[in-house]
């Protein structure tokens, strides 16, 4: 008698994944970039390459014909060139360098899958769903098919998972990530000190034509009026997006974890078994707490008032700091061979901003936290049994 198929199996096959194969349909997750992907950064160069021209003008004929300053125009073209330089070295690191892929076979084995190279039952049931807004911390991303570190994040652009995964940006064409994070700061801080400079250089000669109309041609007075209008706009907007980074560094967020509160749920710890919770208890264990739709209003008002407060990596702002743009004080002084290491430590890091510290697997976290998220997972409770 022949055998019959089981009525159910419980073999499981890992998903196929699936990648762009260069169709023009745009609606597979990844595929390769196309030249147009990089008109952003095309315009990024413009923009960062237009002024020169003017400013080449007002350097010859304000500080070298009107003013006979050798001196003030060495200043001013070392300074602003410097600027400059920063702009493309810490551009073309965002660019070119990979953020921080995750790789399916890490250090010879991945830590999700059995020695036959199937996802292990237990971990399937306990590992997220695929499109999770909340992924647990060191879980498995069934896109990419490999396992997730903690604070990283499936790009659905990049169509890949990325190591400590701030944002995918649009006008880079990339996402900014472990690897990358320092340059892209190094590029906005530059960017917004070269547009100070310009506004102020062409401030004070727009002043001065004005003051003295006959001591200056007709034109280079159209050109400071322009720099001064751009650079004051450009100080504004890219400033603000600095200084805002300034503060996600000094706190040891990254832009997803600022912006999305709920992510916080994903560190609760477990609720008492004593006092059962139907955010909880209702749900499998890969979504405990992280159903946002559960939850009442007085719910999620806690938690973002939660969320300005508990900062998990957040270390004090010095090693906050010097953990996210690679400043090691373990370096020597002096002439030696580690004060040698050190100064080009910190002459690659003022080129292009260098590169953080860490595998951008593994981090510190605030060893207050703990504290924190017991009484926010208490309240959550508390709030819960009186719905």
């Amino acid at each position: 008698m022949a055998s019959e198929a089981p009525l159910l199996s419980l073999e499981l096959q890992a998903p196929t994944i699936h990648r762009s194969n260069g169709s023009d349909d745009g609606e597979d997750e990844g595929g390769p970039k196309r030249w147009y992907h990089y008109t952003p950064v095309a315009l990024i160069v413009a923009f960062a390459l237009a002024p020169h021209p003017s400013i080449l003008r007002i350097l010859v004929n304000y500080h070298l014909q009107v003013l006979e300053s050798p001196f003030s125009f060495g200043v001013h073209l070392l300074a602003l060139y410097s600027l400059t330089f920063g702009i493309f070295a810490s551009l073309i690191v965002c660019i070119s360098r990979d953020p921080g892929a995750v790789s399916n076979s890490e250090n010879g084995r991945d830590d999700l899958r059995d020695a036959n190279g199937d996802l292990d039952l237990t971990e399937a049931f306990m590992a997220p769903e695929a499109d999770s807004d909340y992924p647990l911390p060191g879980t498995f991303c069934f896109k990419c098919q490999a396992a997730r570190p903690e604070r990283a994040h499936h790009c659905s652009t990049c169509g890949r998972c990325i190591l400590k995964m701030d944002h995918h940006c649009a006008w880079l064409a990339t996402c900014v990530g472990h690897r990358t994070y320092p340059a892209f700061i190094h590029f906005l801080g530059c960017t917004t000190l070269f547009s100070l400079y310009v506004a102020v250089f062409s401030v004070n000669a727009l002043v001065f034509a004005f003051k003295n109309p006959l001591a200056i041609d007709t034109v280079t007075p159209i050109h400071e009026l322009f720099l001064s209008f751009a650079g004051i706009v450009f100080t504004l907007v890219i400033g603000a997006f600095f200084l805002y980074h300034v503060y996600l560094v000094s706190t040891n967020q990254s832009t997803l974890e600022s912006l999305t509160p709920f992510m916080l749920l994903r560190y609760l710890p477990p609720p008492s078994p004593a006092s059962p919770s139907s955010l909880s208890h209702g749900l499998s264990p890969q979504r405990r707490l992280l159903d946002e739709n559960r939850m009442s209003s007085a719910q999620r008002r806690v938690i973002r008032q939660a969320h300005s407060q508990i900062f998990m990596y957040d270390l004090g702002w010095k090693r906050n700091w010097a953990q996210v743009m690679g400043w090691d004080n373990r370096h020597g002084h002096g002439l030696g061979r580690a004060g040698r290491k050190r100064l080009v430590g910190w002459v690659w890091r003022i080129v292009c901003g260098g590169e953080g510290n860490g595998d951008g697997r593994t981090f510190p976290r605030n060893p207050r936290a703990p504290e924190m998220l017991a009484r926010l997972a208490a309240e959550l409770q508390r709030l819960d049994k009186e719905q």
